[in-house]
């Protein structure tokens, strides 16, 4: 049996505090509360900056030689080290070109990177050790991120410097051990966790990665590279704003686990604010939602952002039965788009990602999906207004809202198996088709809609023989 996502709505004292540093309350986090309250951003920043005015070390003092070929792995995770257990503070690294390994962070620790510092990834994967990771939703082995950190409080990265990854190190995993390659930045179980105005530039595998995180903020951060930007995995009140990408696949992923693992571990991503931020996507999307969504995604708040260029869709929401779970309480607003090669918005519900060996089974594993609203979006020649055709008919969206949409598309909207929908303005020039088709669809603004063939029911999830048990060994993520 499954269950559903824990509730975590008691806050525990420490998150008492940053609530009462950030000016809300416990009830100025709940389900609607969250676009009322935009402006009044996590504190993160409560805790990170807590003992900066402590310990400061320098690098240098530890052996670190900063020029680009001697490794200075040992001399920077000293000072680290050392930071960590005399209470907190500062490492401050001066302008160089630090060859390192993998590097890990303790509590109360801010890595500072000054302008003209650069740490750059070893290309030696033996400099990156193997542990459990997340990939693709599950818990797998795999070698940690080059700046990582693991049950810490209080981290911090910040500076004008810069963080590169290996482009010795190709492709996402290991071909000869099946392992998966180093992300960037890594975070698992951080309780205040800030990352402002560094440049990051990775190879083939995802950028920055928190997971389990809470009271995240990533601040005016430059993300390049070859995959994806921010995957948001399992977090609570986390930040994005002010931040520039240019990606190959996903800007941001919002992401809660795969199948039967992630379902019954249960913790969701909510409570996330996007804004300000200048998008770049080159495989995939701008904005992903999904499909790892097995233990919910809620609570997300998307606003005043540019979308330059999408691969796909500039956002696409996505999920597929065998997920089980929710994905609800998503507002995005005052978006500019531009140069997204299928559309602006795409909802496919239905058969995105990867199945999973063990999915959750039945109607349970057919994600429940609720009160979506974009408002004041600006589009410019997008190929589709919105495809949102793949929804389960036995498990409709309740609660789809576009208004105020203005600018111009190739074709328009093509809604099914939806109710409580509002269509108000949506004043958008469409070069060809139907402005609107719709099936199985209610709600307000639907006059004058094209018929759309129904959507086919695809064929029911059946749970795996032996059942799936928490911790058994399940194989690598198919």
């Amino acid at each position: 049996m499954t269950k559903t996502a824990r509730d975590d709505s008691a806050p525990s004292p420490s998150r008492r505090a940053v609530l009462s540093v950030a000016g809300l309350g416990a009830a100025g986090l709940g389900a609607t509360a969250l676009a009322n309250a935009a402006t009044a951003a996590p504190a993160p920043t409560a805790r990170t900056t807590a003992k900066a005015a402590g310990l400061r070390l320098d690098p240098r003092d530890f052996g670190a030689l900063g020029d680009g070929t001697t490794k200075d792995t040992a001399a920077l995770q000293t000072a680290l080290d050392r930071c960590a257990v005399l209470g907190g503070g500062v490492v401050a690294v001066p302008p160089g070109v630090y060859l390192t390994g993998a590097l890990r962070l303790g509590s109360n620790t801010t890595l500072l990177l000054d302008e003209g510092a650069t740490l750059q990834g070893s290309p030696d994967l033996a400099d990156y050790p193997v542990v459990q990771v997340r990939w693709e939703g599950r818990w797998t082995p795999g070698h940690v991120g080059l700046v990582w950190a693991q049950d810490a409080r209080g981290v911090a990265i910040a500076g004008k410097g810069r963080i590169l990854g290996s482009k010795a190190i190709p492709g996402r995993v290991d071909k000869a051990s099946g392992l998966r390659h180093p992300a960037l930045l890594e975070f698992v179980e951080v309780q205040g966790l800030s990352v402002t105005d560094v440049f990051t530039e990775q190879n083939d595998m995802w950028s920055i990665h928190p997971v389990y995180c809470d009271d995240v903020l990533f601040r005016g951060v430059t993300v390049r590279g070859g995959a994806d930007g921010i995957d948001v995995d399992s977090c609570r009140r986390v930040v994005i704003e002010r931040c520039d990408f240019d990606t190959v696949d996903d800007c941001i992923s919002l992401k809660s686990g795969r199948g039967m693992e992630g379902n019954l571990i249960g913790r969701p991503t909510e409570d996330v604010r996007i804004g300000d931020c200048v998008f770049r996507d080159h495989r995939w999307a701008c904005i992903g939602i999904g499909s790892e969504t097995s233990g919910g995604i809620r609570k997300v708040l998307v606003e005043r952002c540019r979308f330059l260029a999408a691969y796909t869709f500039a956002v696409y929401i996505k999920s597929r039965p065998g997920r089980g779970a929710f994905i609800e309480d998503i507002v995005m607003r005052d978006l500019e788009v531009s140069g997204a090669k299928d559309g602006f918005l795409r909802l496919n519900f239905l058969d995105s990602g990867k199945q999973d060996q063990f999915p959750v089974a039945g109607l349970e594993g057919v994600p429940t999906v609720r009160n979506f609203t974009f408002e004041r979006i600006r589009v410019t020649d997008v190929p589709v207004l919105v495809q949102a055709t793949n929804i389960h008919p036995d498990k409709p969206l309740d609660g789809f809202t576009l208004r105020n949409v203005t600018g111009s598309a190739g074709k328009g909207m093509s809604l099914a198996n939806m109710r409580n929908v509002v269509l108000d303005h949506v004043d958008v020039t469409v070069a060809e088709g139907p402005r609107l088709a719709t099936s199985n669809v209610t709600g307000r603004g639907l006059a004058g809609a094209a018929a759309l063939e129904p959507t086919v029911r695809p064929a029911d999830v059946v749970a795996a023989d032996p059942p799936y048990r928490l911790g058994m060994v399940s194989g690598k993520p198919n």
